[in-house]
């Protein structure tokens, strides 16, 4: 299956010069959609993965379907503020400052082996943040999932020696 076909590109958004990359018309494939999930789910069917960790918004996508695709849990990772109870924190590095993301601090437990997934690999800066989130708890990433990585950013050098699976490459 071809799943760059499902991808919708938008010239000049957020802002002129930026082709943002619309997965909109995947998610409304159930061809497509099943597809992504099926093929990254088929990579880490062996894995032993007790949780896969998503931050909001499309990570939950991809993080619920494929936590109940691989019969482990989900842990959504938030902007912070946004869960209640004791929370556990990350900062990553933005082109224009910082931002953090937060998970419950009983989210996740020594002996986990998480799946850390999102829609897009960058810079690699959100995905670190989830891995600092885990590893804080004694969990143990086992990989990285991405629907999309666009590759000229070199996200991936941020991300060690955990396997990494992203669908679509764009130069």
């Amino acid at each position: 299956m071809e799943l760059s076909s499902y991808i919708r590109d938008i010239p000049d958004f957020p802002k002129e010069g930026i082709i943002f990359k619309d997965i909109t018309p995947l998610l409304a494939s159930p061809e497509g959609f099943r597809g992504a999930i099926d093929t990254i789910a088929e990579a880490f069917v062996d894995a032993g993965i007790t949780k896969v960790l998503g931050a909001e918004a499309r990570g939950f996508i991809f993080g619920g379907a494929l936590a109940y695709k691989l019969g482990a849990g989900f842990v959504p990772a938030r902007k912070p503020g946004k869960l209640p109870g004791v929370t556990t924190k990350a900062e990553y590095q933005l082109e224009y400052g910082t931002d953090s993301l937060e998970i419950h601090s009983d989210a996740l437990v020594a002996g986990d082996v998480v799946l850390i997934v999102d829609d897009v690999l960058a810079t690699g800066g959100t995905a670190a943040a989830k891995n600092a989130l885990v590893t804080a708890t004694g969990a143990h990433t086992a990989g990285y999932a991405f629907l999309i990585e666009l590759d000229f950013l070199g996200g991936r050098e941020k991300l060690g020696d955990s396997p990494i699976v992203s669908l679509i490459h764009v130069d």
